[in-house]
């Protein structure tokens, strides 16, 4: 007597399929968290008035780069990691040799490319030397001694030898420290980011039956 097992539909190609299935869904949900973390950062970092260009350097990658995997993750991160650190703790600034960090006032205006001029370059393009001046109580200063206030509200050399106009202008103020507010909450995002994964998979892996 012969006894013949017949198996429909096929269990190894059944699991097979599964296991693919589940692969996709995996990899679909990492990459629907990852994309959706990456515009929750940027959303954030514009709210927080830090503009688009630092939103911009938000980025994210899901791994692996090509097909799909059951351990299939997602990584965002930023390409200007410490500015948007610093906005995401608060951390204390102090000067790195100990001395005093210098904020530019209005009228110091900026530096090249928009960014924040430094009192040697200050002097440089202007060239006015800075005087320290220290007080007692609030900063101490850095003023330009005879300069005169354009119409854009900066400071800038005056040429008039009777000293009409001229005007001591306060350039930069000195500080010993300075405590940056905290304006970023990445990690509330990045929780809820988590804790959607395990509705993205099911919601895929369900979706791909469906359909």
């Amino acid at each position: 007597m012969k006894l013949k097992l017949d198996i429909t539909p096929d269990l190894v190609a059944a699991m097979e399929a599964e296991v693919k299935a589940g692969e996709k869904a995996v990899t679909a949900a990492m990459r629907e968290a990852g994309t959706g973390l990456k515009s929750s950062w940027r959303t954030q970092i514009t709210g927080a008035g830090l503009g688009r260009r630092l939103a911009n350097s938000i980025r994210n990658q899901t791994f692996p780069r090509a097909g799909e995997s059951l351990d299939a993750a997602a990584l965002v991160w930023s390409k200007a990691p410490v500015i948007v650190g610093a906005h995401d703790t608060g951390p204390m600034i102090r000067s790195k040799e100990g001395f005093y960090l210098a904020i530019p006032t209005e009228a110091a205006g900026r530096g090249l490319r928009g960014r924040r001029i430094t009192p040697g370059e200050w002097e440089r393009r202007r060239g006015l030397r800075l005087r320290f001046v220290y007080r007692r109580r609030g900063p101490s200063l850095l003023v330009a001694d005879r300069a005169r206030i354009n119409k854009r509200g900066k400071a800038v050399a005056s040429r008039a030898k009777t000293g009409r106009n001229q005007v001591t202008a306060p350039i930069f103020l000195l500080v010993p420290q300075v405590k940056l507010h905290k304006r970023l909450d990445l990690d509330r995002d990045a929780d809820q980011a988590l804790d959607s994964v395990p509705g993205l998979i099911v919601a895929n892996w369900v979706g791909q039956k469906l359909y």
